[in-house]
């Protein structure tokens, strides 16, 4: 069926106001899923802060021509779905790589991150990027153990003048 004027619009200003949001993009060839294949991916997208949609590429195009993501224009070729990560940059990548390594079909085409196009090769660096929560939480035991370190070394001559006394003690 072919889409009207407006509808075309609508599409285009749904995909670049998410666009303009997005942390990250990942294009996948999803030729070859099947209907609830397609039902699944889109359900575990929205589970986990995804945005996913199948767009004509004629419109893509025009959705991320003023954002960061216009590097994707010169992949975008053939039945292309995009991920959009909103929350995390590392959200659709993981998403996509999760599901083609249970789904051969589905291809991942390229990515982009930061105004950057970056191929498929790139999927497994960026889906291992930590989580907002792994991050701070890493965060934090960096700084916990400076901090024990650093209570550590000033408990160290009182430990080690209680141990020399102990000594002594045994001695006697």
């Amino acid at each position: 069926m072919a889409l009207k004027l407006k509808d075309k619009q609508a599409i285009v200003a749904d995909v670049a106001d998410v666009a303009s949001n997005a942390l990250s993009v990942v294009a996948a060839n999803y030729r070859g899923l099947t209907v609830a294949e397609m039902t699944d991916l889109r359900a575990k997208a929205r589970a986990s802060g995804v945005y996913l949609r199948v767009v004509r590429n004629t419109l893509a195009r025009r959705a991320v021509e003023n954002t960061d993501f216009f590097c994707l224009q010169e992949i975008l070729i053939g039945p292309l779905c995009l991920a959009f990560s909103l929350n995390d940059p590392g959200a659709a990548a993981r998403l996509l790589r999760n599901f083609a390594k249970e789904h051969e079909n589905l291809e991942v085409k390229a990515l982009s991150i930061g105004g950057k196009l970056l191929t498929a090769e790139y999927l497994k660096t960026i889906a291992e990027l930590p989580t907002h929560e792994e991050a701070i939480a890493m965060l934090m035991g960096i700084m916990q153990a400076s901090i024990g370190k650093f209570v550590r070394t000033l408990a160290e001559p009182y430990a080690k003048m209680v141990r020399t006394f102990a000594a002594v003690g045994d001695k006697l």
